[in-house]
């Protein structure tokens, strides 16, 4: 098959959804909202400020990840 053959096939398919349109609507809201939140809630803004607090962070994430897996419990 070829590229042009393979794009027309989908083409095609997603033209001819009804329901299936709306379903991926409801699944890509659902997917900004749970990304959107996880950004929010979750991750911490660690690498804000100056260079050297940026270098420091780092730094110590990287310190704690290796101490941590070498010496992990058991």
């Amino acid at each position: 098959m070829s590229l042009r053959a393979i794009y027309e096939f989908y083409r095609d398919g997603f033209r001819g959804m009804t329901l299936g349109r709306t379903l991926w609507c409801v699944i890509l809201v659902k997917l900004a909202v749970v990304f959107g939140l996880l950004r929010v809630f979750y991750f911490e803004p660690k690498l804000q400020g100056a260079m050297e607090e940026k270098s420091r962070a780092v730094a110590t994430e990287l310190t704690d990840r290796i101490s941590t897996n070498c010496y992990g419990t058991y």
